[in-house]
């Protein structure tokens, strides 16, 4: 166990969830439990989810972002 506690990952898929997407990374990332990485699958979104997904990337070191072609919610959460 580290000094900061256990690294905790939590995965979201993501397809097509540009009105939600911020909201939910954003709540993820605030909560007081701060080692954590979150792993952003984006499922072949045609919005402007991807998108987003990079500037948040860009904003915060423990974001980490996958994207693939639409697979389906089960193969986004196996990646």
């Amino acid at each position: 166990m580290s000094e900061n506690g256990d690294l905790i990952s939590v995965v979201v898929p993501v397809y097509n969830a540009e009105k939600y997407i911020d909201k939910c990374v954003d709540s993820i990332l605030n909560q007081s439990y701060k080692n954590l990485e979150l792993i952003l699958v984006d499922d072949g979104s045609s919005d402007l989810s991807l998108k987003k997904c990079v500037k948040k990337k860009e904003c915060d070191s423990r974001i980490v972002l996958i994207s693939q072609e639409n697979s389906g919610v089960t193969m986004a959460r196996k990646v």
